[in-house]
């Protein structure tokens, strides 16, 4: 058999109702039986959360089920923005290994760890799997899992996102088997039959020329090329045109360069990060991340039209790699898209559909998003993170 996916939405309020037509709709369109199933629900169906894991599991016939609540969820073209709505995607995957994993964070006297590794897992994790993974931002820190992984499992690629139905803790539900969960992660390793690629669209572009950080301490860079970085970005923006500047104004990026070993450095070669604060009187800028002497940056600026082409453009670029045929796609967004950023509802969706065929499709609109750039696993904000399944060859 080959590879199959299939997908359903559902915006009936009646919780196991919705779940009885998702079901229906997605097995009615899988060639196959189903080896992976993944499923996301707005706030108003968390209530039923161990009803609903329970009834799916049975219903589907298998305990390969992750999933979590989003305040918005997304399906084939279509993004349901705070509102009751269910999406449910299901796949067909011959000769791949499929295992899921319930996983906390544990605190101890050296910071604490991340527990729940299953017994199956191998110590060398096989080059190109992919471990899927939603986790609740209250309870689990995302960028320790992903520490991990980059150190040990530096093949591996880590896709999925936050939670973000909930502004407290247990206010979540996450999904594994026929389980549910109010915190920690649930995460499922797939490697095999399937190619999973990722797509990680910041929406963001550089202005202005780059900088080699001279000074910096923690996530504060001091100095840029031996001045002040205040006084860098002050002369960047006297550089930019009247329009460059408004949006500079609305919203300061950083953008780390992820490999230094290239001649130049275009849009997609950063590690974009948010601007926390700039404190004139030192020169310094405070960044949401990181930073040391000798890293390569460079500001950026974000708005609809610059996340809008990045995101065709990137799409476009993996639909016509060769010898890959993209059959289905799981969308990790920010819940700063949507008609946050964007003037017209379901844009990331559609631009999804419109690449892909409408392909089957879920996600939701989360809390964090992760995925790789320049080959190392990273937590992003105001991203859509994308992995897209694929057939090694046309069928």
């Amino acid at each position: 058999m080959p590879l199959a996916f299939a997908s359903a939405l559902s915006t009936n309020p009646n919780s196991l109702a919705a779940l009885d037509e998702v079901v229906a709709l997605a097995q009615a369109q899988l060639q196959g039986e189903t080896t992976l199933a993944v499923l996301f629900v707005s706030a108003n169906h968390i209530a039923a959360a161990e009803q609903i894991a329970s009834k799916l599991c049975e219903e589907l016939g298998t305990e390969n089920v992750i999933g979590c609540s989003g305040e918005s969820i997304v399906g084939v073209g279509t993004e349901i923005e705070m509102a009751s709505a269910m999406s449910l995607w299901v796949a067909s995957l011959p000769d791949t290994t499929v295992l899921p994993m319930r996983l906390e964070f544990v605190r101890a006297a050296e910071g604490g760890a991340i527990v729940g590794w299953p017994d199956e897992l191998p110590d060398a994790w096989p080059a190109g799997a992919a471990l899927l993974t939603l986790g609740d931002p209250f309870t689990f820190p995302p960028e320790l899992l992903l520490e991990r992984i980059n150190e040990d499992q530096p093949s591996v690629s880590v896709i999925g996102g936050m939670a973000s139905a909930a502004t407290q803790p247990g206010g979540n539900c996450l999904f594994i088997g026929s389980k549910s969960y109010h915190d920690g992660a649930v995460a499922v390793l797939v490697h095999g039959g399937v190619t999973i690629r990722s797509v990680v669209s910041q929406g963001c572009r550089p202005i202005g020329e780059h900088f080699v950080i001279t000074k910096a301490e923690r996530n504060v860079i001091q100095e840029l090329g031996g001045k002040p970085a205040y006084q860098r970005l002050i002369e960047v923006y006297a550089t930019l045109a009247t329009h460059e500047q408004a949006m500079l104004r609305r919203g300061l990026h950083v953008g780390r360069v992820v490999s230094e070993y290239q001649d130049k450095f275009e849009q997609g070669d950063f590690l974009v990060r948010n601007v926390m604060g700039v404190d004139q009187e030192s020169g310094a800028i405070v960044l949401g991340d990181f930073v040391r002497p000798g890293q390569t940056v460079q500001f950026h600026v974000r708005d609809a039209d610059t996340a809008d082409g990045e995101l065709k453009q990137m799409l476009s670029t993996m639909k016509h790699a060769p010898g890959t045929t993209p059959r289905g796609a799981l969308l990790f967004t920010c819940n700063g898209r949507g008609t946050r950023l964007f003037s017209e509802p379901n844009h990331d969706a559609e631009a999804i559909g419109d690449a892909l065929g409408n392909a089957p499709l879920a996600g939701f609109f989360a809390a964090g998003e992760m995925g790789p750039v320049g080959g190392r696993n990273f937590l992003h904000g105001f991203t859509a993170s994308i992995a897209v399944f694929e057939s090694a060859a046309p069928e």
